[in-house]
């Protein structure tokens, strides 16, 4: 009889976050779950590390942990120390919105996938691409079904996935893509505001940002109403570079 499989699950949404208890649920006839969680919003963290203060953990209830850090501090705490048994499977998610294109380098819910794939273990994030968020049960069930997915056959190594679902009822998806990132169209703005005390305060914002259509993207599978799995690798060099680099003659 094969070992149930154990599943780490974070978000950096927070650990009251509705997407998170729905993916939990979801994740609950695949394997066992075991939450470690942030304990307030984490959104946009990217990669952080929390390394100039102590860290807290809290069981909030049997299997859930509350974490004063980020989604990448929750899942080196369980993976390193806390869980007492290696898990097989990371899960991150659901976001309450994409992460499609750029958004990865940003995004809270990717870093906690990206840190189970540096600590060797097979990871995926998991979003819903829609503004409103309408559809998380959606999500959640798609996350099952990769979770079962990846536990059967894993995943290369130093390979990540990222997934993007329509905000959309299940049935009217329109399968699944495998696809590469797309490249984001920002238009941030730089709110400067003035205090009751006049001390000066930014807030960064702006519209909700466009992208560049090109075709075999995130952005086209999910405008085509399909799930989009975006495969992320640990290695960030840019090999075509090197030799360009090379030919600028750098010394010292």
């Amino acid at each position: 009889m094969s070992k149930t499989p154990l599943i780490l699950v974070t978000n950096d949404d927070g650990i009251q976050a509705p997407g998170l208890h729905r993916l939990v649920k979801a994740l609950d006839v695949v394997g066992e779950v075991v939450i470690y969680a942030p304990a307030g919003q984490q959104s946009a963290v990217g990669h952080g590390v929390t390394l100039h203060r102590p860290l807290r953990v809290t069981e909030t209830q049997p299997g859930w942990h509350m974490v004063d850090g980020t989604p990448t501090d929750c899942v080196m705490l369980a993976v390193r120390d806390l869980l007492g048994r290696r898990p097989e499977l990371v899960v991150s998610g659901v976001n309450p919105g994409p992460n499609l294109g750029d958004d990865v380098t940003y995004s809270g819910t990717v870093a906690g996938a990206f840190e189970g794939m540096l600590l060797g273990i097979p990871s995926f994030a998991v979003s819903l691409a829609g503004i409103h968020a309408e559809h998380l049960d959606t999500a959640a069930r798609v996350a099952a079904r990769m979770a079962g997915a990846v536990t059967r056959c894993g995943l290369p190594p130093d390979t990540m996935l990222n997934v993007n679902v329509p905000d959309l009822p299940y049935e009217a998806l329109k399968g699944v893509t495998v696809t590469r990132m797309g490249r984001r169209d920002y238009q941030d703005e730089i709110v400067r505001r003035e205090d009751p005390r006049g001390g000066v305060y930014y807030w960064i914002g702006g519209d909700t940002p466009g992208h560049v259509p090109e075709t075999g993207t995130d952005f086209e599978a999910i405008e085509r109403r399909q799930v989009s799995i975006t495969p992320l690798h640990r290695d960030l060099t840019h090999h075509g570079a090197i030799p360009a680099v090379m030919d600028m003659g750098f010394s010292l």
